[in-house]
């Protein structure tokens, strides 16, 4: 099968042929039809989880896919062949099955669940590590309605979900992006936009006129210095709390989580729902096809996502 794997950590991803999985007792082989591209999959390739995890060479990069089953495991399973999926490949070895690939396995009780009938395939690929990393993010400030939440990076994917599930429980989201994208994050329902390439001091002016005492919360989620971090968390007032997902340590006195991703296909099931009744939209930047995958991570590896890429398998 065709799959975009690298042969060892730094190489450059590439269009490769490697034999099409079969499923274990208890898995279910899915046919791809289409992959989301998250960071987390050029990070990989680079060797971020090398020491944490056992790897696979040639490494098949990709978290996030939805398709159809094709093959069912021996034993009892709770899909069908047939049945529309959509879920993240987290089963070690890292790299042994990627959504890169016209063909993935993965265990039932992985993070994985049925797509709704009236939710499209390329739709449903997007959802799964954007969308449960914003709603656990939420869930990890407890920032309450009438609150406010500063998103560094608000206009990628994982900022785009985590736009409308706050501003959906009242809190007064403050979206600092690169570029004019006011229209599209007041959409979202951010209740101010600010271009960060504007010019020295924007965001801190924005902030300091809204909120003179600093913002509730908030979650950065590009930031990999700690003195990016700390400028960021000296806009969240006393009591506050800050939350990166960069592994970023912040300054002394500053109340912050590191936040790691807990997925769950009971997460994936209420996510899906909220976008069929049109409470959640899936922002779908841009369609390509699997060969076009090594310049879809280098582009998002130079930063300034607008959504989501998804890669049609």
């Amino acid at each position: 099968m065709r799959a975009i794997a690298v042969s060892t950590f730094c190489a450059e991803p590439c269009l490769v042929e490697v034999p099409k999985p079969d499923p274990a007792g208890g898995a279910v082989r899915v046919k791809v039809e289409y992959a989301a591209l998250n960071p987390l999959d050029w990070q990989t390739a680079d060797g971020a989880l090398d020491g944490v995890a056992p790897h696979a060479f040639p490494l098949i990069l990709g978290t996030d896919f939805a398709g159809r089953v094709d093959m069912i495991g021996s034993g009892d399973n709770r899909f069908r062949v047939g049945d529309p999926v959509f879920g993240r490949v987290t089963d070690p070895p890292v790299g042994r099955c990627g959504a890169y690939g016209e063909y993935v396995c993965v265990p039932q009780d992985s993070p994985i669940a049925l797509v709704p009938r009236d939710l499209p395939l390329r739709t449903a690929a997007a959802l799964p590590s954007a969308g449960t990393t914003a709603a656990q993010i939420l869930g990890s400030t407890a920032v309450r309605s009438g609150r406010s939440l500063l998103i560094i990076g608000a206009a990628g994917g994982v900022g785009s979900f985590l736009t409308q599930l706050a501003a959906a429980r009242s809190i007064g989201v403050v979206a600092a992006v690169r570029g004019d994208e006011k229209r599209r994050m007041g959409a979202l329902g951010a209740a101010v936009t600010v271009d960060t390439t504007s010019g020295p001091g924007a965001l801190e002016a924005a902030v300091a006129g809204l909120y003179p005492e600093g913002v509730d919360a908030l979650v950065d989620l590009v930031s990999t210095h700690p003195a990016e971090f700390a400028a960021h968390t000296a806009l969240v007032r006393d009591g506050g709390v800050a939350v990166t997902t960069r592994g970023v340590a912040a300054p002394a006195g500053v109340a912050w989580v590191d936040f790691r991703l807990t997925p769950s296909g009971e997460l994936l099931d209420a996510l899906a729902a909220g976008a069929v009744r049109g409470e959640l939209s899936v922002p779908i930047d841009i369609e390509l096809p699997l060969e076009k995958a090594p310049q879809a991570l280098a582009q998002n590896r130079a930063g300034g996502a607008r959504g989501k890429t998804v890669l049609v398998i």
